[in-house]
């Protein structure tokens, strides 16, 4: 695996059922020690994993559920002894298990971690990491607003549970939702009526008005970017703000937001 040719390595991936990843690179005759190298985009940071032989000339490495991995993009390499690190490519992916997983919450956040390929065709792993964590489950647009049901994690609800429909871009006030809970489950309605234009950010309190901020997203499947995956449609409201289309999207982030576009001609 020799540096500085221009060849890009392959990474297959497998998840586990705890959230773990385990990376399997095709070696080609490398020797000495070698690692496989993540780094936070835009960041300083990067955390290394052991990349020992495991047969058929390919090296392994373990991300554990357990190993702290910051929220953030981290681009994967190979470097072998004191080589150039190599940006790795995604080859064959088995992620079914991140599908089917649903984490306790015990330790009071909720770590995901869900590796892709970038538009260059290179290997990349979005991580989150959430303390609490509301997830989104369904989004159904009902006339003119939307329901969402979905699960928290990390805490529990407290009497005066409540969501809040919060301006991105603005420093007004944010309209209140009304929650319906069963243990950590939770449904709520958003009407966009009360809605200006703008982009508006869905998160849940869970202890009521002088507890935390629990933004709402979903996080919990193999899918690292909802955004062209999980579209909805949009409606026509009358506001007191004028004509308006509204619906819901997540963000580039998987985080559960709402459009609101002034329309500027009649229908």
């Amino acid at each position: 695996m020799p540096a500085g040719q221009g060849v890009q390595l392959r990474a297959d991936w497998v998840a586990d059922s705890a959230g773990g990843l385990t990376f399997d690179v095709t070696a080609g005759g490398a020797s000495g020690t070698a690692h496989l190298v993540l780094r936070r985009r835009d960041r300083h940071e990067e955390v290394g994993l052991p990349l020992a032989p495991a047969g058929d000339g390919r090296l392994r490495a373990a991300l554990p559920s357990t190993v702290a991995l910051p929220e953030g993009r981290w681009d994967a390499y190979a470097c072998v002894a004191d080589d150039e690190p190599l940006r790795l490519a995604p080859g064959t992916t088995d992620l079914r298990a991140l599908a089917a997983r649903t984490p306790s919450g015990s330790r009071g956040h909720v770590a995901v971690r869900i590796p892709y390929a970038t538009r260059q065709g290179n290997l990349t792993v979005r991580s989150w990491l959430r303390a609490p964590h509301a997830e989104a489950g369904e989004v159904r647009v009902q006339g003119a607003g939307l329901t969402v049901r979905g699960r928290l994690f990390g805490t529990g609800f407290a009497p005066g549970a409540r969501a809040e429909v919060r301006p991105r871009h603005s420093p007004g006030p944010a309209r209140r939702c009304e929650v319906a809970v069963d243990e950590t489950r939770f449904g709520l309605s958003v009407a966009y009526a009360a809605l200006g234009p703008g982009v508006w950010d869905l998160w849940l309190r869970p202890h009521g008005e002088h507890g935390p901020r629990v933004r709402i997203a979903r996080l919990l499947d193999d899918i690292a970017d909802k955004k062209p995956v999980f579209t909805y449609p949009r409606v026509r409201v009358e506001t007191a703000y004028g004509p308006v289309e509204a619906g819901p999207y997540y963000t580039r982030d998987n985080d559960l937001s709402v459009s609101v576009t002034a329309c500027l001609s009649p229908q």
